[in-house]
Order: structure tokens, then C-alpha cells, then sequence
């Protein structure tokens, strides 16, 4: 008989459609510099709809911002290589960051090119509301490109509503998480 290896809390191992196997795992400092060498494999337009504007690289102050989270306001998900932290290449990141208020979290997600179109992203975003949850946060919220049809879909998929954003070019998606409590 096979014994089965067990994951620690927020760690899955994802087959995608093409094979591929992926790590689901909260992200760690170790993934600084996997980040900043996978950057200049994004696409400008990838890039542009996650940041609102184009950077050609990912500076390490940047890097180290992104990887080391604060575990009382923030939680982040990478989708990974199945290798050590480190090691592997990020094709994937997501992450709830809390409000001053405690009550709403602010969410982003980045997949990368190479693995989209296959339920990497849907699939964070659901983990990511399963966090918001369990922090008994009231609402879940990103601002999108207008242009990010993707991103406007899988979110309206989920139950997020569509707003007119303060800034000129973007939407705010939002999920009313009271109702799901």
C-alpha cells in the first residue's frame, strides 16, 4: 500500500489540463529571486494589467516586499514548480492584503501566460475567498483594468459584482462575504 503524502495548510498539488503538475503554496521569502527571474518571461500586457502600468523588471526591494507577507494582514498563494521554495519557477501569484479597517481585503492575481486559460486563476481566487472567510472579512475587492476581460469574468463567475472605480480606467470588482458567512 501507498502512503499518501500529506501537505502542511495551503499547500495542493494541481494537474493542469496540459499534464503540467503545479504547487499550490503560500508564497515564502525564498521566492524573491525565482520572482524576479521569471518577471521578464511576463508579457508587457500581462504586467500592465496587474500593475496598471508597465515595469521591465521586478526590483528586489519589489521582490522582497511581495515575498515577505505580514501572516496578521496579508496571505499569498504562488503557483509553482513542484521544487523546493527557491528552486522553482512562479507562474502564478495571488493575494488578499486586509484594510486598516479589518473588515475588506484588497486582492491581486498574476498568472503568467504559460499557464493561463487553464484554471490556475479561478482556482487561487477561490482560495483566496476561502481565506477572506475564514478571516471573517465583509468583503473581498480588486481593481481591474477595464480592458482585463478575463479578470471581469472569472470575478463576475464567482459572485463579484462590477463598480466604477475612483480611477479612470479601472473597475472594482467586489464580493460581499456577509452573505457567505
Amino acid at each position: 500500500m501507498m502512503e499518501r503524502q500529506r501537505l502542511p495548510p495551503w499547500h495542493e498539488r494541481q494537474r493542469l489540463p496540459n499534464g503540467r503538475e503545479l504547487l499550490i503554496r503560500p508564497i515564502r521569502p525564498e521566492d524573491a529571486e525565482p520572482l524576479r527571474a521569471g518577471f521578464p518571461l511576463l508579457q508587457p500586457e500581462e504586467v500592465r494589467q496587474r500593475f496598471a502600468y508597465t515595469m521591465g523588471e521586478l526590483t528586489p526591494e519589489l521582490a522582497q516586499r511581495f515575498t515577505r507577507v505580514s501572516p496578521r494582514s496579508e496571505f499569498a498563494l504562488v503557483a509553482a514548480e513542484p521544487l523546493p521554495p527557491g528552486e522553482a519557477l512562479i507562474g502564478a501569484v495571488a493575494r488578499v492584503a486586509v484594510d486598516a479597517n479589518e473588515r475588506d481585503g484588497e486582492f491581486a492575481i498574476l498568472v503568467s501566460s504559460h499557464i493561463a486559460n487553464m484554471g490556475v486563476g479561478r482556482y487561487l481566487m477561490t482560495r483566496l475567498v476561502k481565506w477572506a472567510r475564514s478571516r471573517r472579512l465583509q468583503q473581498l475587492y480588486g481593481e481591474v483594468l477595464e480592458s482585463n476581460e478575463a479578470m471581469i469574468a472569472l470575478a463576475q463567475s464567482l459572485g463579484f459584482t462590477r463598480e466604477a472605480a475612483k480611477t479612470p480606467g479601472l473597475v472594482r470588482m467586489t464580493l460581499d462575504l456577509r452573505e457567505l458567512h
